[in-house]
């Protein structure tokens, strides 16, 4: 399950509020409490955003 934290970054990444620096960055910060099926979910979505 995707935290509140999380789901309020994600949220600021649609909007455009980080750099693609600034958003990889802090997606390291807290990829490593994430399960696998969360980590796609949340790579899916920044390629979608940043067009990778």
């Amino acid at each position: 399950m995707i935290t509140k934290e999380v789901r309020e970054w994600l949220l600021k990444v649609e909007r455009g509020q980080y750099s693609y620096n600034d958003a990889m960055y802090e997606f390291m910060r807290f990829s490593s409490f994430l399960t696998r099926e969360e980590l796609k979910q949340i790579k899916n979505k920044l390629k979608d955003v940043y067009k990778i």
